[in-house]
């Protein structure tokens, strides 16, 4: 792996407390240069329609959100010939097959368990760096 990349990971999370600490854990590692946050998978799109906005180097999302949620997102997302190249990871607390097998079927690099401590958090951007690098 490189010494360092200089990434740019938007993050769509409606729960506060999850956005705070994968933002941290985000923001800890030096490969992940700028984090952007959303609250759901509207504001998700809306940033990335923004022309204003350069598009983000690797997209991080819930499922379950609200107004727009994380697997519709992604479906438009990733029917978007400008979009959908950008690697796309879900993280959830849900272990419900059918929404794994949603986020296969779409072409989702990975689907992580949202974990319950700081440390495992911390473990999400190695996993995402491996998964990219590979």
């Amino acid at each position: 792996m490189p010494e360092k990349y200089n990434l740019h990971i938007i993050i769509a999370e409606d729960d506060n407390d999850d956005a705070d600490v994968i933002c941290e854990t985000f923001n800890q590692n030096p490969n992940f240069g700028k984090v952007s946050l959303v609250a759901n998978g509207e504001e998700l799109l809306n940033y990335l329609k923004d022309a204003s906005n350069e598009n983000p180097d690797v997209i991080l999302t819930d499922i379950n959100m609200p107004i727009v949620d994380g697997i519709e997102a992604l479906q438009q997302i990733l029917n978007n010939s400008d979009l959908k190249d950008i690697p796309c990871f879900v993280y959830s607390t849900s272990i419900n097959p059918s929404y794994k097998e949603k986020c296969d079927i779409l072409g989702v690099k990975a689907y992580l368990i949202k974990p319950y401590s700081f440390e495992a958090f911390a473990e999400i951007p190695k996993t995402i760096l491996s998964i990219i690098e590979a």
